[in-house]
C-alpha cells in the first residue's frame, strides 16, 4: 500500500458532488418537518456534520491526501420518503475531492440516523454515490440518469 505521489501534478480547480438518502417512516419525516426531534434540528446538524467530515476525510480514509478545501456546501432536505443529501466540495489542488464529498454525504446521513434512531431504528441509509467530478487529468465525469 502507498499514498500516490501527486507532487508532479498541477494545482487545478477540482469539484465533486456526492449524494445520499435516508429512507424513513412517514411519521419520522413529519417529526423533522415539525421540528419535533428531541436532539434538535436534524437538518442543521446533518449540514454541519457534512462540513466537518469533509475536512477530516484523510483521518478516516487510509492513504487519502490531506488537501486544502475551498468550499463545502451541504444541502439536506426532507423529500418524499425521507431525507435527501447533496454535498459539493471544491479545492484548488493536485488531487480530487471525490472522497471528501462522499465522506461528507455519508456523515450527514449517519447524523440524520443518529438523531432519529430513538423513534425509527428501521431507517435505511442508501444510495451514497458520486454524482459529478471535474478537474484534474481525467476531466469531467457526470453520473447518467437511470433509465426506467
Amino acid at each position: 500500500m502507498k499514498m500516490i505521489d501527486v507532487s508532479q501534478k498541477e494545482r487545478t480547480e477540482r469539484v465533486a458532488v456526492a449524494t445520499a438518502r435516508v429512507r424513513m417512516l412517514p411519521q419520522t419525516l413529519e417529526r423533522i418537518r415539525r421540528g419535533k426531534v428531541e436532539k434538535g434540528d436534524v437538518l442543521a446538524a446533518a449540514k454541519l456534520a457534512a462540513v466537518m467530515a469533509a475536512k477530516r476525510t484523510p483521518d478516516i480514509i487510509p492513504l487519502c491526501h490531506p488537501i486544502s478545501l475551498s468550499s463545502v456546501q451541504a444541502d439536506v432536505r426532507p423529500a418524499r420518503r425521507g431525507v435527501e443529501i447533496r454535498v459539493e466540495v471544491k479545492t484548488v489542488d493536485r488531487t480530487g475531492v471525490e472522497m471528501e464529498a462522499l465522506t461528507a454525504a455519508s456523515a450527514a446521513a449517519l447524523t440524520v440516523y443518529d438523531m432519529l434512531k430513538s423513534v425509527d431504528r428501521g431507517m435505511v441509509v442508501e444510495s451514497v454515490q458520486l454524482e459529478h467530478k471535474s478537474g484534474g487529468r481525467s476531466g469531467t465525469w457526470t453520473r447518467r440518469p437511470r433509465k426506467g
